[in-house]
C-alpha cells in the first residue's frame, strides 16, 4: 500500500507542477459551465418540471458535471498508448509492481488533484451567480467522494483498455475519439439519463457508463436515500471490479505478442 500512496502522491503532484493549466481549466469549465446552466434554464422555462427535475437540481448537476469533467478526463488520455508506441512498454513491463495498479494509483492522484483544483472553483462561481442545490445531510457529502472516486476507477478502466488497443493498432487516436463521444453522451454528462426516452434509459441502465456521472450526481443530488446509496456505491464497485477484470485479460493478451515501435 505504501507504494500506491507514494504513486498515487506523485501522480497529484506532477499535475500541481501546471498552475497556469490549472488556472485555464477552471476559466474553461465555468464558462462551458454557465452556457450549459442557461440553456437549461431555457429548457425548465417552458418545462417547469422534467423527469423529476426542478430547475435547481438541472443547474447543480450541469456544474457538478462540469468539476468532475476533468477527475474523469474522458478525452484525450492516451499515456499508455504513447509508452508503447516509443518502446518504453517494455521497460514498464519489466518493472517489479503490478502494471495496471501502478497506473490506477497514479490516476487517482491526478483525479484528487483535478477535483479539488479545477472541480471545486466552478461549482464556487456558479453557486454564486445561480441557485445551486447543496447535500442536507452531512453524510452525503462523504458518500458522494467514495462515489467519486469510483466513478474515476470506471473511468480508468475503461480508458486503461482503449489505451491497450494499442498493441494491436498502434494509432488508438481514431478509437479512442469514438469512445470519448459515447462515454459523454452515455454516462450522463451531456444531459441526465432521465432526460432520455424510457426504453432508451432502460437499456443505459445496464450498461457501465452511467457509473461515471448519473450514479454519483444522483447521490449528491441526495436523488437516492439509504439502501438506494448503498446499492448506488455497490453496483458501481460491480462495475470497477469487472472493468479492471476485463482490462487484466486485455493486458494478457497483449503481452503474449509484443511489438515495439521505435524502441
Amino acid at each position: 500500500m505504501r507504494l500506491w500512496w507514494e504513486v498515487a502522491r506523485r501522480g497529484f503532484r506532477r499535475y500541481a507542477t501546471y498552475r497556469g493549466a490549472t488556472f485555464a481549466g477552471v476559466f474553461t469549465n465555468t464558462v462551458f459551465g454557465f452556457i450549459r446552466a442557461y440553456v437549461l434554464i431555457a429548457l425548465f422555462a417552458v418545462a417547469p418540471h422534467i423527469a423529476g427535475f426542478h430547475v435547481s437540481e438541472a443547474v447543480t448537476y450541469t456544474f457538478v458535471s462540469q468539476g468532475m469533467l476533468m477527475p474523469l478526463y474522458l478525452w484525450g488520455w492516451q499515456e499508455i498508448a504513447d509508452t508503447v508506441y516509443s518502446g518504453q512498454i517494455a521497460t514498464d513491463l519489466y518493472r517489479p509492481f503490478d502494471y495496471q495498479s501502478y497506473w490506477l494509483a497514479q490516476d487517482l492522484g491526478r483525479a484528487t488533484y483535478h477535483g479539488i483544483f479545477r472541480g471545486v472553483p466552478p461549482f464556487i462561481i456558479g453557486a454564486i451567480f445561480f441557485t445551486l442545490r447543496v447535500p442536507h445531510d452531512p453524510w452525503t457529502w462523504l458518500f458522494f467522494a467514495l462515489s467519486f472516486y469510483l466513478a474515476v476507477a470506471v473511468s480508468f478502466a475503461m480508458r486503461f483498455m482503449v489505451n491497450l488497443s494499442s498493441f494491436w493498432l498502434l494509432d488508438v487516436r481514431g478509437v479512442h475519439g469514438v469512445a470519448a463521444a459515447a462515454w459523454t453522451l452515455l454516462s450522463g454528462f451531456t444531459i441526465p439519463l432521465q432526460f432520455f426516452p424510457l426504453l432508451a434509459k432502460r437499456a443505459l441502465d445496464v450498461l457501465p457508463f452511467r457509473a461515471m456521472f448519473e450514479l454519483p450526481l444522483n447521490i449528491f443530488l441526495e436523488r437516492v436515500h439509504g439502501f438506494g446509496v448503498v446499492s448506488t456505491l455497490a453496483l458501481q464497485l460491480f462495475w470497477v471490479v469487472v472493468l479492471l477484470g476485463c482490462g487484466r485479460v486485455m493486458l494478457r493478451a497483449a503481452t503474449r505478442k509484443l511489438v515495439l515501435q521505435g524502441g
